[in-house]
């Protein structure tokens, strides 16, 4: 049987090791709860800056559209310099004058009418028919669905009004007829007198003999634009 002394020490040392183990944890948990407060400062703070670049991403680039929607205007019925918008795109002027539409031009097959946003239309829903392109001088207007359908197949598109010169329409004329993959009708609802129309560009010129027009067909007839290279202009509607 131990001294009362030996008992004695044996439950101070016990007592002094669990406090030892008790401070020990404390300790511990004190290092825990100092990380976790660290690590969530940190995450607070990335999604903070996450939140920040969001919002000014958004921002930014709302104030892109918002000055491309202020900047453009209406071109259904006018065809001057300049970028102008509708409906879903916006003319793009190149410094040679050619006018590029900046915006989605469908090519579903349609056989009701279509509202285009650029007259004459450069693109777009059409019929399934197309109009006769194999050179072909038409005297009265053709359906823009028919002749957009031509457009895909890499024709151009020369419209007149009776503002032009009959010589010049006289010249255009025999330019087509030597011309495969065009076609070329009156067109009343057109701010210039001759415009030249490709699938998604279009040209206004002042005479037959502009030399821009030789480029315009050299460039486009059959050129890069044309969604359906190859395709027959010929056996078309003729009227």
């Amino acid at each position: 049987m131990g001294s009362p002394t030996t008992d004695n020490d044996s439950s101070s040392a016990r007592k002094a090791h669990v406090a030892e183990m008790r401070r020990a944890e404390q300790a511990r948990r004190r290092r825990l709860r100092g990380l976790t407060v660290a690590a969530s400062a940190v995450v607070v703070a990335g999604l903070v800056a996450g939140a920040v670049f969001v919002v000014k991403a958004r921002s930014d680039d709302g104030g892109k559209k918002a000055a491309a929607a202020a900047s453009a205007t209406d071109d259904t019925k006018n065809a001057g310099t300049g970028p102008k918008s509708a409906a879903g795109g916006q003319w793009a002027t190149g410094a040679d004058g050619v006018r590029t539409w900046k915006g989605p031009l469908a090519r579903n097959h349609v056989t009701t009418p279509v509202t285009y946003p650029m007259r004459p239309p450069v693109g777009g829903d059409h019929n399934p028919v197309w109009a006769d392109c194999n050179g072909t001088v038409y005297t009265k207007p053709v359906k823009d669905e028919m002749a957009v359908h031509s457009l895909e197949h890499g024709a151009v598109w020369v419209t007149y009004t009776d503002r032009a010169a009959k010589s010049d329409v006289a010249a255009l004329a025999a330019r087509v007829k030597a011309t495969p993959y065009t076609l070329m009708s009156p067109y009343a609802d057109q701010s210039a007198p001759l415009v030249l129309s490709a699938w998604g560009h279009q040209l206004s010129v002042r005479a037959a003999d502009d030399p821009a027009v030789d480029t315009f067909f050299a460039t486009y007839v059959q050129g890069a634009q044309t969604p359906e290279p190859g395709a027959s202009c010929s056996s078309g509607m003729m009227q």
